[in-house]
């Protein structure tokens, strides 16, 4: 048997880039499980292993394969033992987070995709600071990002809520669904082409996993209902899964991220709302705190934008500053975010002791 791998996504790039390793073969990766992999080849799907000189040069996360990589490997069949990863081949697009635990470190989510299905549900996940960061990373990964308001059956207030996602995320198509309204899957549906490659990402129990089944029409990934106690889903999938979908397209499943923290991401256009206010600024360098003329805060004065939402602004601009700062570049960057610079900050202290001796 042959696959014919433009099916999972397989395009002249790579097929051309892939020419010049000689002896070598192309491959999918479709499971990561640690330093364990599943590539799919032309003759199927087998384990595979980096080759040492490949974690020899990983740099970092990034280096090793992730799922949705194209890679070349060493054989299309298990005879003789695990395939070994010899070479990853250029990525069109990479679904980046910092690596849990790292100072400075980016770990892959998803390689070589084209749409972005950020979950989350309309019951206690329900979180608009949290989809203003996936959105964040989305953008910045060349892919499509589609948000997808899951279990709008637990849901007694759905266009408000539509509502609220649509003011955070301009630009984005949104969709809602459940898994007991059809409608919402045939909508879902109209994006999914085949050679077309798409991650679901979201919280711990959102329905990631009951979406895919219902694409695929069987139950292929284990789900679990939702806690009674607090109406959140139960965390199931472990591991990131490429699969093929019977009407065309692939889809990637990944486990709920208790922590994403940011690695890089695009808030030029997650906030392109505030980014477009500053312009107005009267002030090329205004930090939108008491500055006159300053538009952002006018707005938040005038109810045109939210304190939260510029807040969660301030919050991510400052994540994606200091991370990779040793603590002394981070104490400096406070002072100057607070004080303008170490000599102002020393005048301000100057003036305040100049006061107290009156």
């Amino acid at each position: 048997m042959t696959l014919d791998l433009k099916k999972y996504g397989l395009n002249d790039q790579s097929i051309d880039e892939s020419a010049k390793y000689e002896g070598l073969f192309i491959a999918r990766v479709s499971e990561q499980h640690r330093e364990q992999y599943k590539v799919i080849t032309e003759s199927g799907e087998l384990s595979a292993v980096v080759s040492g000189k490949l974690a020899y040069d990983a740099n970092s996360k990034a280096g090793f394969p992730a799922v949705g990589d194209w890679v070349m490997v060493d054989r299309v069949d298990d005879q003789g033992g695990h395939a070994i990863i010899q070479q990853i081949l250029s990525r069109k697009s990479r679904l980046t987070r910092r690596a849990a635990g790292t100072a400075h470190e980016e770990q892959i989510i998803a390689a070589n995709i084209d749409i972005i299905f950020i979950c989350m549900s309309l019951n206690a996940d329900f979180n608009l600071r949290r989809l203003e960061r996936y959105l964040t990373i989305a953008w910045d990964s060349a892919a499509t990002p589609i948000v997808v308001l899951t279990k709008s059956d637990l849901c007694a207030d759905v266009s408000l809520k539509l509502d609220e996602v649509r003011s955070v995320a301009m630009g984005v198509d949104v969709v809602v669904c459940s898994a007991e309204n059809p409608g919402g899957m045939d909508l879902i549906q109209t994006y999914i082409q085949p050679g077309k490659t798409i991650a679901f990402i979201g919280s711990s129990g959102v329905g990631k996993s009951t979406l895919i089944n219902r694409l695929i029409g069987q139950d292929i990934l284990a789900t679990k209902q939702i806690r009674g106690d607090d109406d959140k889903g139960r965390h199931t999938t472990t591991h990131r899964q490429l699969l093929l979908l019977p009407k065309g397209g692939i889809a990637i499943d990944t486990p709920g991220m208790r922590e994403l923290q940011l690695f890089t991401g695009d808030l030029a256009k997650t906030f392109e709302d505030i980014e477009e206010l500053a312009l107005e600024c009267k002030y090329k360098n205004c930090a939108h705190r008491n500055e006159p003329g300053c538009a952002v805060r006018q707005a938040i004065k005038n109810g045109i934008l939210s304190e939260k939402r510029f807040e969660s602004y301030l919050k991510l601009q400052r994540e994606m500053t200091y991370d990779g700062m040793n603590a002394r570049q981070r104490e400096n960057e406070k002072i100057t975010r607070m004080f303008g610079s170490k000599a102002e900050m020393k005048q301000m202290f100057k003036h305040i002791k100049g006061n107290k001796k009156r």
